[in-house]
C-alpha cells in the first residue's frame, strides 16, 4: 500500500512546534504533500529539509513568509519538477511534482497550493487566472502520466463540503465559477475527486478547514477544503481515506488516503 497525505501546515515552523513531525512518525506515510511552508531555502536547510525519515523538495515563494509547498517522501525520484506556468504562480511558490518513472510506467505526485481569493477582489481576480491556468496544465498532464495531486484547493465544491453553504454562496471558496471549475474538472476533465469516490455521501464528517473565528472548529463549522484529485486507473487503487482531527497542527487537518500500489 501507498499511503499518502496532504496537509496545509499554515507554516511549517509553526506546524512542527504543535507535534506534526511526532504524528508522521507515528502514522509513516509513505509521501505527504503540504502547502503553506511559508518559509524559503535557509529556513528549512538542516531544519526541516528532512520530517520524520522523509526527505523534503521544495518550491518556495519569492515573498518571505509566504505561500510554498513541498513533498516528503520516503522514495527518490526519478524527476524533479517546481513550478507550473513560469510566470505569477511560480514566483509564489504553489507547485512542485514528483516524478517516479520506470519503463512501464509514468507517475506523478504533486503538490499544489490554489489561491485564496478571501482577502478581495484582486486575489479572487488572481484565483481565477490560477484555475485558468491550471486546468490546461493538468489536461496536458493526464495526456502523459498518470498523477494524484495533493491541494489545498481553496474550493468547497458541493453544498455537503460546507457547513453553512447558503452563507456563503457569494463568498471566495463556494462562487459559482469555482464550483463549476471543479465540476468541470472531474467530469470533461476525466479527473477523479478521491475522498468523494471513496465516500460520495458523508457532510459533517468531510471537513478539513476552520476557521480560527468564533468556535467555528468546536462547532464543526468547517469546510472540504483538501483534496487528492487523480488520473481514473490511479483513484481506482484508492482504498481507505482518513481525516485526522485529534490534534490540530494547523487550521487544516491532515487527509490521507491509502492506495493499493507502490512506487
Amino acid at each position: 500500500m501507498f499511503k499518502l497525505t496532504s496537509l496545509n501546515l499554515n507554516g511549517i515552523r509553526s506546524a512542527t512546534t504543535k507535534g506534526v513531525e511526532a504524528w508522521l512518525a507515528q502514522e509513516k506515510p509513505d509521501c505527504i504533500g503540504v502547502q503553506e511552508v511559508k518559509a524559503q531555502g535557509p529556513d528549512v536547510v538542516g531544519k526541516f529539509d528532512e520530517l520524520a525519515g522523509l526527505k523534503g523538495y521544495f518550491h518556495f515563494a519569492q515573498k518571505k513568509g509566504y505561500s510554498g509547498v513541498a513533498l516528503y517522501t520516503r522514495h527518490e525520484p526519478s524527476d524533479v519538477v517546481a513550478g507550473f506556468d513560469g510566470g505569477e504562480f511560480d514566483a509564489e511558490g504553489r507547485y512542485v511534482e514528483l516524478r517516479f518513472d520506470t519503463p512501464s510506467r509514468k507517475l506523478s505526485i504533486i503538490s499544489c497550493y490554489f489561491p485564496s481569493g478571501s482577502s478581495g477582489p484582486e486575489r479572487q481576480e488572481a484565483k481565477f487566472r490560477f484555475l485558468d491556468k491550471m486546468y490546461p496544465h493538468l489536461m496536458a498532464l493526464k495526456a502523459e502520466r498518470d498523477f494524484i495531486v495533493c491541494s489545498d484547493v481553496n474550493i468547497a465544491h458541493q453544498q455537503a463540503d460546507l457547513k453553512n453553504w447558503k452563507g456563503n454562496l457569494k463568498n471566495s471558496g463556494f462562487l459559482p465559477q469555482e464550483r463549476e471549475w471543479m465540476t468541470q474538472l472531474t467530469t470533461q476533465g476525466g479527473v477523479v475527486d478521491v475522498y468523494r469516490h471513496l465516500q460520495p455521501h458523508t457532510t459533517d464528517d468531510c471537513y478539513t478547514w476552520w476557521s480560527n473565528r468564533g468556535q467555528a472548529y468546536a462547532k464543526n463549522v468547517g469546510w472540504r477544503l483538501d483534496y487528492h484529485l487523480a488520473t481514473p486507473a490511479l483513484a481506482e487503487k484508492a482504498r481507505k481515506e482518513s481525516i485526522y482531527k485529534a490534534e490540530k497542527f494547523s487550521d487544516h487537518a491532515p487527509f490521507t488516503v491509502e492506495y493499493d500500489f507502490s512506487l
